[in-house]
């Protein structure tokens, strides 16, 4: 049976600005190292895998909870023709829930985050859409009683 969320990997081609974006998020880089050889190749299904593979860890999460950011240097990325369109096929977004959404809202435009939308209601939550890099996009979730 699934007990809880572990991890979520994103691939990136700059690992700088996606460590900026979610530190404002809560996340903390735990480590970083390179992947690659045999032992990889087959796992990932990627022949020649070399990649650049960063830890972020959510300091304030219980359980412990992980956005590893993979920064390939072979084979080439294969871009994504529309990364940020919500209506494609594949992975969509994550969400965090958050105390607060309007806080986080203020604060994080104050960073420089842009909001995709404005703030709804919807199954009880407040929700807003946030426009990360490389057509990344984070929901924030704010329960309602």
């Amino acid at each position: 049976m699934i007990m809880h969320l572990d991890h979520v990997t994103v691939v990136v081609r700059d690992v700088a600005k996606a460590k900026e974006f979610f530190a404002l998020l809560g996340f903390a880089e735990e480590k970083s190292v390179v992947i690659s050889g045999e032992v990889f190749a087959r796992y990932m299904g990627v022949d020649g895998i070399e990649a650049e593979h960063v830890t972020l860890v959510a300091t304030r999460s219980s359980p412990r909870f992980e956005i590893q950011l993979l920064r390939y240097r072979h084979p080439e990325t294969i871009p994504e023709s529309d990364a940020a369109n919500l209506a494609r096929l594949g992975y969509n977004h994550i969400c965090f829930a958050v105390n607060d959404v309007d806080a986080e809202v203020k604060r994080l435009t104050i960073q420089g985050v842009t909001l995709r939308n404005d703030v709804m209601t919807f199954h009880s939550r407040k929700l807003v859409f946030l426009s990360g890099p490389e057509g990344i996009t984070v929901e924030l979730a704010e329960w309602q009683s």
